[in-house]
């Protein structure tokens, strides 16, 4: 029985599942969606069940019951959860299915599925609200056009890399480096942008960047073996679902031929990643999804004129004891740069694989205090008439 027939039968069963619809009109009913679930996308769901709980709309026994990702009819909502598998194929079904439940919110992680969730919705007469996190780029994949240029019932946080001071590392790592190779999903848009900018950037600085495409997981080691084979003396890798949820294979071949692997997130060097760079805080882009449906669910703001937020802090981080097992030394230059760093199974920060972040909590407040802040927050995002004006005449400047 394969993998793929094991994920039909499963959305099976989730349709016929009890809570097929909101039992009660008064209360919302949202779905999380996601391409598939490792640490990181886990914080993200962290981020939101987090909120959600401190707003009152989960108790401690339905946390329990969500932490377990099942479903739950709850006294104050209801939550479905939806997972392809990392299946592109399966996500569409995955998709299409929730819509059938006619959940009040779509809360959508990664970029593929976010995409089938705008695409699906787009036309519907009364769409549910599609909240969307870890989406490295919601402009070049179709989401919307700009922050304020967008589908009035979508919103969400744009998760960007930044990939001009991210790619510079592998100099200060080694600057005789003069081949790179890259990994990414070919019907992925984040993996897409992510693997342009890589070349870009990295060609500006006189690299060779050899690229390699993937469909799905299984691909990724026969990518990762041709790009070995055509010299290339470092991988570095895009942001994007399938790559990271293969990360493993990637840094098996890797170690095999003494490469150091970098991953452009921060938290990657606790999932085997020599070097991690990039955006940190999976836990933060749930808190902002769930601050926007809060916020919209009690009258406070209008998704509709809800910004998308974007967030692409940089962290650095080395794994010592990867780089030991791939017999690279990490320059001098590179340490000085980390914010954090593993070394004899020990993180600097006292960070964990099941929780790859520092601190992935919310910060102790009052309710009131909570509410304030999280209100100030999305007041710097609001869409006024001047920035949807300025965002379409940048637009239209563009596009001549």
């Amino acid at each position: 029985m394969n993998k793929r027939f094991l994920l039909i039968i499963s959305l099976l069963a989730f349709l016929l599942s009890p809570m097929v619809t909101a039992q009660d009109d008064e209360i919302p009913t949202i779905a999380i969606l996601a391409l598939g679930y490792h640490s990181n996308i886990q914080l993200s769901v962290k981020g939101t069940l987090d909120m959600l709980q401190a707003y009152g709309y989960i108790n401690q026994e339905e946390r329990a019951v969500l932490d377990q990702r099942q479903d739950l009819e709850g006294e104050g909502i209801n939550i479905f959860w939806g997972d392809a598998g990392f299946d592109i194929g399966i996500a569409n079904i995955m998709v299409r299915d929730a819509l059938d439940r006619d959940p009040d919110a779509l809360i959508t992680i990664t970029t593929p599925v976010t995409q089938m969730a705008a695409r699906a919705t787009l036309d519907m007469e009364d769409p549910p609200l599609v909240i969307f996190n870890v989406v490295s780029n919601p402009y070049f994949a179709g989401i919307a056009d700009a922050p304020c240029i967008k589908p009035a019932h979508i919103s969400g946080s744009q998760f960007l890399a930044p990939y001009e001071r991210i790619v510079p590392l592998l100099l200060l790592q080694d600057p005789d480096v003069q081949v790179v190779g890259t990994i990414f999903t070919s019907n992925e848009g984040s993996g897409v942008f992510g693997a342009n900018q890589i070349t870009a950037v990295g060609e500006s600085l006189g690299l060779q960047v050899e690229r390699a495409a993937i469909v799905s997981v299984a691909d990724l080691t026969l990518a990762a073996e041709g790009l070995v084979s055509k010299g290339i003396e470092a991988f570095i890798l895009p942001t994007e679902a399938t790559v990271a949820s293969g990360l493993p294979a990637i840094i098996q071949v890797a170690n095999e031929h003494g490469l150091p692997v970098m991953y452009t997130a921060g938290n990657a060097v606790y999932r085997g990643a020599t070097i991690g760079a990039g955006v940190y805080s999976y836990f933060k882009e749930g808190v902002i999804a769930a601050r926007m449906l809060i916020a919209h669910w009690e009258g406070e703001i209008d998704i509709a004129t809800a910004g998308i937020n974007l967030q692409n802090d940089m962290s650095v981080g080395v794994n010592l004891d990867v780089a030991a097992d791939q017999g690279i030394e990490i320059s001098d230059e590179l340490l000085a740069s980390a914010d954090f760093v593993v070394e004899d199974g020990q993180s600097s920060e006292g960070v964990t694989p099941g929780l790859p972040e520092v601190n992935p909590y919310l910060e102790d407040m009052t309710l009131d205090e909570r509410r304030a802040a999280d209100l100030a927050f999305l007041a710097e995002r609001e869409c006024t008439t001047e920035r949807i004006a300025e965002e379409q005449a940048a637009l239209d400047a563009a596009s001549e």
